[in-house]
């Protein structure tokens, strides 16, 4: 490889990475004007092979757990790894390409394990086949959807909207690629954030969850979740963006579910949607039956607005795009401004619309196929915004697919498509929307990893297409493994999202759905767009469980601190340092958690900690004592370094 032209400042990254420029004007780390190879024999096949590995592991972690884990920056770790170490190619484009593909395993996964599963719950069957078409429709538009909107979300918005594991999966490709301080600070980070995946989530040496119900209280929980992913992924957003998640966490779990359970102590007798009285539930309980709605009701409306705030630039982009068609690539045309052309997306709508209408398995008719492509691109919009907020390991892509799910079975029902044909139709084509939801997500994120790194977006989302693809046959192979073995719902694949939109769809159809819980969250969205709050930040919180946003607003409160304590001498350094460290944290709690993910689908059991002392090792104390040691560490490593420099 040829010498590396740029100058780059110690750190990696320029600071103008993060924002303080406009995104027309920021320079990346590779100038456009050096030639570098991106698409090769090495990215393509190293790509699709850890796609094809990590949709296998996250599509089995979504089954059991109900969530995903990071694809994106182990991949850029291992990425980085083979080519220097192995094939002496020290290429950070290559190595973004093979990234943002192995991204694409736990997108996919993402998309598939939310819907197509719930076919199985009601008995209706599925095939490995059905599974990869409606993954590769429902690809194919989550790909391209994001090209006419990508210079709003990556460009115009550069600095507003953070991309926290995008930035993160820069960071770990350029101190990759440098070596040196930042590189080892990565490091040191990744092996904290493995070593505390391993011992807790793994070993079980101590719990995940630190946890305390408020008897008094009617019963509520707060609590956090002590893992050391989230706690990067807070440092990464910042305190403001943390605050907001935790503060619609606030409204659901001291709000929200208290004033459910106070009303239903005396009731007998359960209150739909639930089929199991108030008074015998405890708050997870009530946040899974009647929180959730009230979740995917903000995030739907919160979507909705998001889409009119954009609408302009979104046209816009439309027309840039549709100047350029027919017009061929010209010399004016730099390697970071290569979009897909407009007849590409637009050839993929047709495609989508096509396919859902006449593939046999989907079925969805006209009707069906105009709801995959309107939705699809909807919510490419708000799935770009939302990983640009919190990235796409905390992506609300069921809560999107619940929005969805509501007005397609309707929709259906009310065209008399009702029964288990109509139950079918309805859960393929949200399938298809699904999948386009989660992909939209992880293709945003690579691509502002791709702009960071100077890389050529058109290209990357060639080869994310076809990581999907061959991607798409891992996952399903997995999902009917699982079924043949255990049986989808079972106690080892519990499946709770496809669970959730088994039961959507089925209240449809027989006339029951909570509509008031919905609407209660689009009310608080609209509270949200009038005082000027972030809409999409609140309505995350409140559609996720409160451990889990406290475990993010950790990482916001570390830096806080950080930044004060530095304030007037090193602030950038102290913070660059720490975003360092906790990319690191994120990659190797990710990482690790694939380990963890393969023992668990071996049955092998690791939990030692419970086995040797469960009384030590399931203590709330402990998870938290343990969390609060991590964020020391997080908060001296960070200033300690940049004093000391």
């Amino acid at each position: 490889m040829s010498k590396k032209a740029p100058v780059q400042k110690e750190s990696g990254l320029s600071e103008n990475a993060y924002g303080g420029c406009a995104g027309s004007d920021y320079v990346p780390y590779v100038p456009t004007t050096e030639a570098m190879p991106e698409i090769t024999g090495y990215s393509i096949i190293m790509g699709v092979a850890f796609a094809f590995v990590f949709a296998a592991a996250n599509t089995y972690l979504g089954l059991k757990v109900g969530m995903t884990v990071s694809a994106g920056i182990p991949g850029a770790i291992l990425a980085i790894g083979l080519l220097r170490g192995v094939f002496r190619r020290n290429n950070i484009l290559e190595a973004n390409v093979v990234a943002s593909l192995a991204a694409m395993g736990e997108s996919l996964a993402g998309g598939i394990i939310f819907v197509l599963p719930a076919l199985l719950l009601l008995g209706f069957g599925l095939s490995i086949t059905t599974v990869v078409i409606v993954t590769i429709i429902g690809g194919l538009m989550g790909v391209f959807f994001i090209t006419p909107v990508r210079r709003y979300l990556i460009v115009e918005e550069h600095g507003s909207l953070i991309f926290p594991e995008s930035m993160a999966a820069a960071e770990v490709l350029v101190t990759g690629t440098e070596g040196g301080g930042g590189f080892r600070t990565v490091l040191i980070g990744m092996g904290v954030g493995g070593a505390f995946k391993m011992l807790s989530g793994g070993f079980a040496f101590w719990s995940e969850n630190a946890s305390y119900t408020i008897k008094p209280y009617q019963g509520t929980i707060i609590g956090v979740d002590a893992v050391a992913s989230l706690m990067g992924v807070g440092f990464i957003v910042g305190t403001k963006t943390s605050l907001l998640m935790f503060g619609g966490s606030v409204v659901a779990w001291l709000g929200l579910i208290p004033l459910l359970k106070f009303f239903g102590a005396g009731m007998a007798d359960p209150v739909f949607p639930s089929t199991v009285p108030i008074s015998e539930m405890d708050a997870f309980d009530v946040w899974s039956n009647y929180i959730r709605y009230v979740g995917a009701g903000a995030v739907a409306a919160g979507g909705f607005i998001s889409i009119v705030r954009s609408f302009r630039t979104i046209v816009s982009s439309f027309r840039q795009a549709a100047g350029g068609m027919g017009t061929g690539e010209t010399g004016t045309v730099t390697r970071m401004n290569h979009e897909a052309p407009l007849t590409w997306v637009i050839g993929a709508a047709v495609l989508g619309f096509l396919l859902t209408w006449f593939v046999p398995v989907i079925g969805g008719g006209p009707v069906g196929g105009l709801m995959a492509v309107v939705f699809s691109f909807f919510f490419a919009v708000v799935s770009g915004r939302m990983v640009g907020l919190i990235g796409a390991s905390n992506n609300p892509v069921s809560g999107m697919t619940i929005a969805s799910l509501l007005i397609v079975t309707t929709v259906l029902k009310l065209m008399g498509k009702t029964g288990d044909d109509g139950m079918t139709t309805a859960l393929m084509v949200g399938g298809v929307i699904c999948v386009a939801i989660a992909v939209a997500g992880g293709t945003a994120q690579s691509l502002k990893t791709t702009f960071i790194i100077g890389g050529n977006p058109r290209n990357v989302q060639i080869g994310m297409f076809v990581a999907l693809s061959v991607a798409s046959v891992a996952a399903a192979g997995t999902l009917m493994l699982l079924n043949s073995a255990y049986g989808i719902g079972d106690v080892a694949v519990p499946a709770p999202q496809a669970t959730l939109m088994k039961m959507i769809v089925q209240g449809i159809m027989e006339a029951q759905l909570p509509w008031t819980l919905v609407l209660v969250g689009v009310a608080l969205a609209f509270f949200c767009l009038l005082v000027d709050i972030p809409i999409l930040a609140v309505a995350l919180g409140i559609y996720l469980p409160m451990n889990l946003t406290a475990g993010v607003l950790a990482g916001g409160i570390v830096r806080y601190f950080v930044e004060r304590r530095a304030k007037g001498t090193s602030n950038e350094e102290a913070v660059d340092k720490g975003i360092l460290l906790a990319s690191g944290l994120v990659a190797g709690g990710a990482l690790m958690g694939i380990v963890v993910g393969i023992f668990a689908a071996l049955e092998a059991d690791i939990a030692f900690g419970l086995n040797w002392f469960p009384t030590i090792a399931g203590s709330n104390l402990l998870a938290f004592f343990m969390f609060v040691l991590l964020a020391v560490f997080l908060y001296v490593y960070s200033t300690r370094k940049a004093q000391s420099k």
